[in-house]
């Protein structure tokens, strides 16, 4: 069964931080750029940070933009989103994705999800 799971969530203090998981299980993560998106009831789904297949290539959300840090262990088949600094707008469930960019090229970007995780929460409150 081809699935990525996420996890790593829970319930911080503002300031605090956090490391997210996002492991897939039945293929291989390679070929696959993965994206972090958030939703937050009554809003639009945000893309927080996404790493190309290489890992040499990172984005990240203006809101989260030094404080979050992607990266990505291909031999572990898992990609971590590291959380600093905390603040009580960064809650949400946050979920995983994979895209598969085109002839084998090593971009990442938030659109065409090929799989979809089912999501983690992270609740930043005192």
């Amino acid at each position: 069964q081809l699935q990525l799971v996420e996890s790593g969530g829970g319930l911080v203090q503002p300031g605090g931080s956090l490391t997210l998981s996002c492991a897939a299980s039945g293929f291989t993560l390679d070929y696959y750029a993965i994206d972090w998106f958030r939703h937050v009831p009554e809003k639009d789904r945000e893309g927080v940070s996404c790493i190309s297949p290489s890992g040499g290539i990172t984005n990240y959300a203006d809101s989260v933009n030094g404080r979050f840090t992607i990266s990505r262990d291909n031999a572990k088949n898992t990609v971590y989103l590291q959380m600093n600094s905390l603040k009580p707008e960064d809650t949400a469930v946050y979920y995983c994705a994979a895209v598969r960019p085109p002839a084998g090229r090593d971009l990442c970007y938030y659109y065409g999800i090929d799989y979809w995780g089912k999501g983690t929460l992270v609740t930043v409150s005192s």
